[in-house]
């Protein structure tokens, strides 16, 4: 079964939510509304031909293209062309800067320059546009999975975002999330702390090594990286820690010790807010998933 046969699986006329943030149109009509440009989303074009109005003019897609929110800011649509069956179908995908955010920290540091010097080879590029549409049918794939749909459709959807950064737009959805046109040495600030999330650090220490003061060096690295560097930190320490304990089979205390954290109950408050449930629980949760 093909991509539209499963869309067509779900969908009625108008607009269809599925959770947790994947929605599903069918239109018959010229004229068709946009989601809220409030809300950050991939819009997919499914079956017949679109035309997006922007601020900046007209954009035109067929069958198998997507737009994104953050780069187009879309006003209204309209349908060039119908389907066979005279109806338009498409499908959209909600995200937040901070998922792409998370995407972008956990990139290697060598593929965002690489993304954001546009060095990337078309062949590379046009690949990644497919895995888009491919995570879009694994999406639906899962909707008949109540049961583990949340946890792995999550999971799909932060490797649809990679794909789209490393995809044809890759370059311009960075710089709309992250509005990083001049932060190069934000990003050499930001490949530090990666490669040094384990040690304590002070931000007037980071502040200095790049000659800004405390207050201008934490306001440029989070309009250009989404979050503040003891955030940035943070996020980096937990994730390890989850995989440490998920890939390796350690303790959560061992894990906190091994990632920086002296404080196991720091630790686990933080894996709480972060995660949603202790350490504990929440690798209980994910072996099970992964035994289905």
């Amino acid at each position: 079964m093909n991509l539209i046969e499963k869309v067509r699986e779900h969908l009625k006329t108008g607009i269809n939510t599925t959770p947790p943030f994947l929605h599903l149109f069918r239109y018959t009509s010229k004229t068709i509304p946009m989601p809220q440009v409030e809300t950050l989303y991939i819009y997919f074009v499914l079956d017949g031909e679109f035309r997006l109005y922007t601020p900046g003019g007209m954009l035109d897609y067929v069958a198998g293209q997507y737009s994104v929110s953050a780069i187009d800011t879309p006003e209204k649509g309209y349908v060039l062309a119908f389907s066979e069956q005279q109806d338009f179908l498409a499908a959209s995908v909600d995200f937040t800067a901070n998922d792409v955010m998370s995407a972008i920290i956990a990139l290697n540091d060598d593929l965002t320059m690489q993304i954001l010097d546009n060095t990337l080879n078309d062949e590379f590029k046009a690949k990644q546009d497919q895995c888009v549409l491919s995570c879009l049918e694994r999406i639906l794939d899962m909707l008949v999975e109540p049961v583990s749909m949340k946890f792995l459709c999550e999971q799909i959807r932060a490797e649809m975002i990679f794909h789209i950064l490393c995809g044809s737009c890759g370059k311009a959805f960075i710089q709309s999330i992250t509005n990083v046109k001049s932060a190069g040495e934000i990003y050499e600030a930001n490949s530090w702390i990666k490669q040094n999330y384990r040690q304590s650090f002070k931000i007037e220490e980071l502040a200095e090594q790049w000659n800004m003061s405390v207050s201008q060096f934490h306001q440029k690295f989070k309009n250009a990286v989404g979050m503040g560097p003891l955030q940035c930190q943070k996020r980096l320490r937990l994730t390890e820690a989850r995989r440490l304990m998920l890939d390796e089979g350690k303790k959560a205390t061992e894990a906190a010790f091994d990632v920086g954290y002296e404080s196991l109950s720091q630790f686990t408050r933080e894996y709480r807010k972060m995660f949603g449930s202790s350490p504990t629980e929440d690798i209980q949760f994910l072996q099970r998933v992964q035994k289905k």
